[in-house]
């Protein structure tokens, strides 16, 4: 049951196309049209609305922006909608989600989800759970060993990814640890160069034992001694203009005329409050001085030069100055220095036990890795015996009766890779497994790499047979085709109209070609149709049905739409697949 459609699609200055809105149905859809009339752009347009890159290039000539808009029809429950609905977006009657995106002619994009503005990475999260696009790239793709391995892991499911997981967690760790060993290994010299000097400077710091603000109260101190004789007789002359010269009679104290100032005040000072606080003002002078002069008497009498005294002041200076040239700007960056690089040669100490931890981690985790690497191996190769018969059956309906699919699961030696019994073998972020696609086309064919053994009509059901598979166990809403039937004639066409059908009773499909014997089989016909006005080119999509659907079954089959003889042919693809149903 198709839980999921996309309902209806409205395209606006994208290419040649100039406005053209078009409603799909919820089984088979094929796109046709001449060739140049834009049936690419249908492609393109659904992709820019599943969050593909914006071109600007895209714009059609002459305008200022390309719209593509998109009605999706999605059920209550689909992963889809609640992922939609838990970025703000709203659904119409809870079930509707209308997404749309804007690609400006500079080159700047919109997109909105639910009538909300969304993040273009939002567009690609609901298109895993809405549509897959194949085109003519996706046949490119699956030539490639890479995309076949993950073909084949998608369709184990999570009887590859468990392990695949486990994988990759302790490959990562593994890297990791390889890293900081080799990093470790390679800066061994430069380490024990580091060490050296860390030490060295540790022993000379050591060995001078400054103390915090050393240097401050050396250079304090020098200034002091060196200018003793000049401080002391500053210090006398000051005493002595203070307490008076003894030596004179009638020479006064500082002490003696603040005294005489204040009983000059105290008389009248209860007259004036300002007066009485300039004499206690005055107070506090006379009390001033006495402690000044008490203090200066005692620095004369203590300092005397020492010349000894001094030198050794100096020289401790000039020691001091030796360990800030190399280490810090004073004594206290000095005392940093030799903080942070004890710290640093402890580190550094420590690494050889770090690279001996890190080398037996190393080994625990390449004995782990390859427990994982044995598991992948043993859950792709059952999966590769499945995915391979169900492939094989596909193509039986495909026109290709005698064709046999293998996956051929193998891996490399490599004396530096990984022990996995008794081999050493190669390996990756993905294990050590290389997964390569055979196709026998014929009875007596030995099977070959697809890349090498498959026609481009064989590539095509290949790719088609692997995607009905795939609707099996991996289902999404809707397969968007773009000419997979390229390379496809005849009885062959026929069929894969008819598997695609098939395939449209559990899944929306639409599908762009250019064949005949596919579009018959469609539920619903679009022909897009170009015109030209002389000047601009417009094309539009329509539905055709009746007469105008067997017309253009007649151009696909004969260029000629009035052909009686074309006409007979397409009226008898369209019984014959009317019939099939």
């Amino acid at each position: 049951m198709v839980v999921s459609v996309l309902e209806e699609m409205r395209i606006q200055a994208l290419g040649v196309i100039d406005d053209a809105a078009f409603e799909l149905s919820p089984g088979f859809t094929a796109v046709t049209g001449e060739t140049g009339a834009g049936k690419t752009m249908v492609v393109t347009s659904l992709g820019l609305l599943l969050g593909g890159r914006a071109d600007a290039g895209l714009v059609r000539a002459g305008a200022d922006s390309a719209v593509v808009e998109g009605r999706f029809a999605l059920g209550r429950d689909a992963p889809a909608a609640r992922r939609a609905v838990e970025a703000g977006a709203e659904l119409d009657d809870g079930t509707v989600l209308l997404i749309s995106r804007t690609l400006s002619a500079e080159g700047r994009s919109r997109a909105y989800a639910g009538g909300r503005f969304a993040p273009v990475g939002l567009l690609t999260e609901l298109s895993a759970d809405l549509v897959a696009v194949h085109g003519q790239t996706d046949q490119q793709g699956l030539l490639r060993p890479a995309r076949q391995r993950e073909a084949l892991d998608r369709y184990a499911g999570d009887a590859v990814a468990a392990p695949l997981a486990a994988y990759g967690e302790a490959y990562g760790r593994l890297r990791r640890v390889v890293e900081e060993l080799a990093e470790l290994t390679d800066r061994a010299r430069e380490r024990a160069q580091e060490a050296d000097l860390l030490r060295f400077g540790l022993e000379e710091i050591g060995a001078a034992e400054p103390r915090p603000a050393e240097d401050t109260e050396l250079a304090a101190e020098a200034e002091r001694l060196g200018h003793a004789e000049a401080l002391g007789a500053a210090a006398a002359s000051a005493h002595a203009a203070l307490a008076g010269d003894p030596a004179d009679p009638e020479s006064v104290d500082a002490g003696t005329v603040v005294a005489g100032a204040i009983r000059a005040l105290e008389a009248v000072r209860a007259h004036d409050t300002r007066l009485a606080a300039l004499a206690d003002r005055l107070g506090e002078v006379q009390i001033l001085l006495g402690d000044i002069g008490g203090e200066l008497a005692g620095y004369a009498d203590d300092l005397e030069a020492d010349p000894l005294r001094l030198a050794a002041v100096e020289e401790r200076r000039a020691a001091l100055a030796q360990l800030t040239r190399k280490y810090g700007e004073d004594v206290a960056a000095v005392l940093q220095w030799a903080q942070d690089s004890a710290a640093k040669l402890t580190e550094l100490d420590g690494d050889d036990d770090r690279i001996s931890a890190l080398t037996e981690e190393r080994d625990a985790l390449r004995v782990e890795l390859a427990r994982f690497a044995e598991q992948l191996t043993r859950a792709r190769a059952a999966a590769a015996e499945s995915l391979a018969v169900a492939v094989t059956a596909e193509l039986g309906e495909l026109a290709m009766p005698h064709a046999r699919v293998t996956f051929s699961v193998r891996q490399s030696e490599d004396p530096e890779g990984l022990e996995c019994g008794d081999r050493v073998l190669a390996y990756g972020p993905q294990g050590t497994d290389e997964v390569e696609l055979l196709l026998a086309a014929h009875p007596g064919a030995q099977p070959r790499p697809i890349a090498k053994g498959a026609s481009g009509g064989e590539l095509s059901r290949v790719m088609l047979a692997v995607e009905v598979v795939f609707a099996g166990s991996d289902p999404v809403p809707t397969y968007l085709f773009d000419e997979v039937d390229a390379g496809v004639g005849g009885k062959a066409a026929v069929e894969v109209g008819r598997r695609l059908a098939r395939l449209a009773r559990s899944a929306q499909v639409v599908v762009v070609t250019h064949l005949p014997q596919v579009a018959a089989f469609a539920d619903r016909h679009l022909v897009v149709e170009k015109t030209n006005d002389g000047s601009v080119t417009r094309s539009g999509v329509q539905s055709v049905v009746g007469e105008d659907r067997v017309r253009e079954l007649s151009r696909m089959l004969a260029g000629q739409e009035d052909s009686e003889l074309a006409r007979a042919h397409a009226q008898e693809l369209l019984a014959a697949a009317r019939s099939d149903d």
